[in-house]
């Protein structure tokens, strides 16, 4: 790692600022609560003495003594996805020897996580901590935890070199995959050009109907499409991978239940894909996750209203367990019905939606 670039503890560090500051408690008050030098907690903040470093114990009685303190839950609650994202960081800008270990290889990556990577990335916070992120706080602070600009290229030229050696095994197609997802928060000039033809092995998982082990290839191939401007791939995974397919269906809930937390984020490998099992998800969380999260781009937003008609199929008891996600998905239902985002498919999976609804 560069000589100026802060060392592996970056986004945990400011995560833990935050959390210091809205106690509210100084560096030196802190310090002083946990009986540790005012060193310690600058070293922890600044990065250059990693949490990612720290003891189990140690790490868990701090994210205790600082829940007693009374620092902001919501801030706690993202801690352990810090030491994730600032465990790809490290990961990517030194990669280990053997690329087995290296996180993105072993260890299907969640929302929060993602997202923390990309705060250190582009400097935008996660939405469920832009307000306590944009906090104003004294003197010339940071305002996140964003890598130096040589840095954040020499992450992205590591990360394609990272995707291009992958190995075609389980763990080698899991860290392809999520390099180059990661890669598409990349806006050089030659970004897109790039994405494409690295992609362009994964295209054939695309045209595949229904389920098959391919097709989380073929959902990373056009989410990151519809990302750079082309819905049209997006749209057609929904109507060849999951549309009419059980399997397909359950596969992409699966999915959605590991990004957005309604399930244990503890999976190795994709393969909790190939056997979906229901039972494994919070179906209450998972609706109200993907009606917060909705995402109102094309080709993106097709796949939320497909992904949240099948779950209110699977479960039509939802809307009264979790009547705000209901109303909010009523909301941006008429939002989306009014305009012309969403395809004709989309569109008429709405108007099932909410005639059915209206029946019941």
């Amino acid at each position: 790692m560069s000589a100026k670039a802060p060392s592996a503890g970056l986004v945990s560090g400011f995560l833990l600022r935050l959390a210091r500051e809205s106690i509210p408690r100084t560096q030196e008050g802190l310090a002083e609560d946990l009986g540790v030098d005012l060193g310690t907690v600058q070293g922890w903040e600044s990065g250059r003495r990693p949490l990612t470093h720290t003891r189990a114990g140690d790490y868990l009685d701090l994210r205790r003594r600082l829940a007693l303190l009374g620092a902001d839950p919501l801030l706690l609650a993202h801690s352990g996805a810090a030491l994730d994202a600032d465990r790809v960081l490290a990961a990517v800008l030194d990669p280990p020897t053997e690329a087995a270990r290296h996180p993105l290889a072993g260890w299907v990556q969640p929302r929060d996580s993602a997202l923390l990577v990309a705060w250190a990335l582009h400097g935008t916070p996660p939405p469920a901590l832009a307000n306590l992120a944009s906090r104003p706080r004294r003197g010339p602070a940071r305002t996140g935890p964003l890598l130096p600009a040589d840095d954040r290229a020499r992450f992205f030229a590591n990360l394609r070199t990272t995707a291009e050696r992958a190995t075609s095994d389980e763990h080698g197609r899991l860290l392809h995959r999520q390099a180059l997802y990661l890669a598409s928060y990349d806006t050089a000039p030659d970004a897109a050009a790039w994405s494409e033809q690295a992609l362009r092995g994964m295209r054939p998982a695309l045209g595949r109907r229904g389920y098959s082990p391919r097709s989380v290839e073929a959902r990373t191939v056009a989410t990151v499409a519809a990302r750079q401007g082309d819905p049209d791939q997006l749209r057609h995974f929904v109507s060849t991978a999951l549309l009419d397919d059980e399997h397909g269906e359950l596969a992409n809930l699966s999915y959605w239940a590991l990004w957005l937390g309604a399930m244990p984020a503890d999976q190795t490998d994709d393969t909790f894909m190939h056997h979906p099992d229901p039972a494994a998800w919070d179906p209450i969380r998972l609706f109200r996750a993907l009606v917060s999260s909705f995402h109102l781009a094309p080709g993106t937003v097709d796949l939320y209203v497909h992904s949240i008609g099948t779950l209110l199929h699977l479960h039509p008891w939802l809307p009264h367990a979790a009547p705000d996600a209901a109303q909010s998905f009523d909301t941006l239902t008429a939002e989306l019905l009014d305009g012309s985002l969403i395809s004709a498919t989309s569109r008429r999976d709405l108007d099932r939606l909410r005639y059915g609804r209206d029946e019941g």
